[in-house]
């Protein structure tokens, strides 16, 4: 049997069935078999009595006593009622609309009953029971699978059954490896995941099934990296006027700092391209890196390009890179949406001449009509917002150009090992000395008007304020404050004599540069803002942020939020206003108010929400795990990794010609099914 063979050429398939099972995503044979149950029940049998859950089914070995002449109720449906002795106890089975059903049992006969059994007293009643003898209920652990439409929950299991009873699935994982973590065998792990004899098979199999998934992935990953560390990238020297610099920054680098700049530069030198992620917490310092490591490229005689997501960043990181690097005949030029017409074709010819030039830009950069000619470093900011083909887009503008890639949402470290098994990873683990702690605290909304008290006074003091909203425009069912509602209430209140603005990521780009430019020369002593502030705006002044319907947000966006204050010297304070109804929400604003370190809320966050809803990877087919949690089963991550690193470097021994071995390597292992 062709795994790849079409679902319709199973016996029983026809047209419809087809079309519903196309729906659920089976279009293969292989799809079918990887079609795993979303969930299961687990159904004791032939318990005592007083364990007996109402709230659960049971398989009860039932003793048929007698029938009961069938009743009509008033709304016309027809009770037929059989009793059963079950250990000592009575048990009334009752089926609605089934007048034949008495013909299908027998007197003193025992059947298996399936169903919710309710107590009455010392006996049972059960409504619509399912007969073991007729269904063949053979395992105590029902899967459940994710049906649309119509569709039977028999159909599923009926098809696989008829696939498995046909051939056997051979295994693809090196038989050292199952012995060492003493897997299931994966004929048997596909069996037992939709067939389950008992809870301990089943557990023993979705770890074997997990654990196949997370090889799978890693061994793509490593190809990656491989594939990398094969091509032949730019040497870059370390530039003698690096020490200049180093004198000109307006600060000492702090430790991490400096042992990170010097991992990039040890990169550039090398002759493989450069392919890192540099991760550090909100005002850790990373844009200097990024400017050092510009630096060096340029100086060397290549261009250099960094991209952000938002032209209030662009524009930020080209003022402080001006005024650093001006100094040292580096020109730096500004490439966003908004640039005109005028500047967009001055920077373009300069980037196709080959200018050793560095370009801050947003998405502009990756225009089709942006050539470089001479591009040696690419660095993308915020690299969570991009998608892997925009971030290719850039690199492939150079040949083998090396690439930096940073983040501000902190990933525990192994996690982030794992996750960007491809990138070496580097993290910045310490602020720079005189950032201030931000002291946050979460207020229910009835207190709301606390903060907006506390705001007040902080702007007689001189300070300005952050308020930002989930909306721009007022919410339908009145659930969320929005931007323009909370602008119209606050200045006919409390900021009736404050100048307020407000900034949202529709307005166009010149509108909002106003607005940010009046608010860091502390015109604007009030800005309500969607999340478009998260990153890129730094005014020193600012100590007080308050979060409206801070439950809708996840907390590394809150961390990142409350980044924006705490960069002068003032004491600096994060209001979250929100509902907190339940337990998970008052876990989360607890765990805001009790730290500031971006790692350990992070980590706090995957534990709380997981990975996948945290980075959107469950279910969503771009890591290509159907089971496996990347947080949850770090575990088995970490060994699988393990697995797959030594399984690679074997191929690397064993053969000169590498990529080409480990693709088939992978190929060979990844795959999830083989048939015989």
């Amino acid at each position: 049997m062709n795994i790849s063979m079409e679902i319709s050429t199973l016996k029983g398939v026809g047209p419809k069935l087809a079309e519903k099972l196309n729906k659920c995503g089976i279009f293969t044979i292989y799809d079918l078999l990887l079609y795993f149950p979303r969930d299961y029940e687990y159904i004791k049998s032939n318990c005592e009595f007083e364990e007996i859950d109402e709230n659960n089914k049971h398989i009860l070995s039932c003793r048929v006593i007698g029938f009961d002449r069938d009743v009509k109720t008033k709304s016309g449906k027809i009770i037929s009622t059989i009793k059963f002795a079950y250990k000592n106890h009575i048990v009334l089975a009752k089926w609605f609309n089934q007048k034949y059903i008495k013909n299908q049992f027998k007197m003193n006969e025992t059947y298996d009953l399936v169903g919710k059994f309710k107590k009455t007293g010392n006996n049972l009643e059960v409504i619509n029971p399912i007969v073991g003898c007729k269904d063949a209920i053979e395992s105590e652990i029902i899967p459940k699978y994710s049906l649309k439409g119509d569709m039977s929950e028999k159909i599923i299991p009926k098809l696989i059954n008829q696939v498995l009873d046909k051939t056997i699935i051979s295994d693809n994982l090196p038989k050292k490896i199952l012995v060492k973590y003493n897997l299931m065998d994966l004929d048997s792990a596909i069996r037992e995941i939709h067939f389950p004899k008992g809870k301990g098979e089943l557990f023993r199999a979705i770890e074997r099934l997990k654990f196949q998934e997370l090889f799978t992935y890693s061994m793509k990953l490593l190809l990656l990296k491989s594939k990398i560390k094969q091509k032949n990238g730019i040497s870059f020297n370390w530039h003698k006027e690096l020490a200049d610099l180093k004198e000109a920054l307006p600060y000492n680098l702090t430790n991490a700092q400096t042992r990170v700049v010097r991992e990039i530069l040890i990169d550039q030198k090398s002759p493989y391209p450069m392919n890192r992620l540099l991760q550090g917490d909100v005002g850790s310092g990373k844009t200097i890196i990024a400017l050092i490591a510009m630096f060096n490229v340029v100086k060397n005689g290549y261009q250099a390009t960094l991209m952000v997501p938002t032209e209030i960043l662009a524009n930020q990181h080209y003022e402080e890179a001006v005024k650093l690097l001006n100094p040292f005949n580096i020109d730096v030029e500004l490439l966003t949406g908004s640039s005109s017409k005028k500047e967009k074709i001055r920077i373009k010819e300069r980037l196709q001449r080959g200018d050793n030039i560095i370009v801050i830009g947003t998405h502009a950069l990756i225009q089709e009509d942006v050539e470089f000619k001479n591009l040696g470093l690419t660095i993308t900011d915020e690299q969570h917002r991009f998608g892997v083909e925009q971030r290719n887009k850039l690199i492939n503008k150079g040949k083998r150009p090396d690439v930096l890639v940073m983040s501000a949402t902190p990933i525990p470290r192994t996690l982030a090992l794992c996750m960007y098994s491809d990138l070496d990873v580097s993290i910045i683990d310490e602020l720079p000395p005189g950032r201030k702690v931000i002291k946050t605290k979460f207020y229910n909304e009835e207190d709301r008007i606390l903060a907006y008290s506390f705001a007040k006074e902080e702007i007689s003091k001189g300070r300005q304020v952050y308020i930002v909203c989930p909306l721009i425009e007022e919410d339908e069912k009145l659930t969320l404050n929005s931007v323009e509602k909370l602008y119209e209430e606050l200045k006919s209140d409390i900021f009736k004599d404050i100048a307020v603005q407000i900034l949202h990521g529709k307005m166009k780009a010149k509108e909002k540069d106003e607005i940010i430019n009046s608010f860091k020369l502390n015109e604007t002593k009030v800005l309500i803002s969607t999340t478009v502030i998260e990153v890129g705006v730094n005014v020193p002044n600012a100590s007080l942020m308050i979060i409206e319907n801070s439950e809708r947000f996840g907390l590394a966006q809150l961390h990142q939020l409350r980044g924006r204050v705490g960069r002068g010297s003032y004491d600096s304070y994060c209001i979250l206003i929100g509902k907190a109804k339940n337990d998970r929400t008052k876990k989360r604003m607890k765990i805001m108010t009790e730290s500031t370190d971006g790692f350990y809320i992070s980590e706090q966050d995957l534990k709380i929400r997981g990975a996948g809803e945290m980075f959107g990877l469950r279910q969503s087919g771009e890591l290509g795990l159907l089971l496996a949690d990347i947080y949850e089963d770090m575990d088995i991550l970490k060994c699988a990794r393990l697995e797959a690193n030594n399984l690679i470097k074997s191929v690397e021994k064993e053969d000169v010609n590498l990529c080409n071995n480990i693709s088939k390597t992978i190929e060979r292992y990844s795959r999830y099914i083989c048939f015989n």
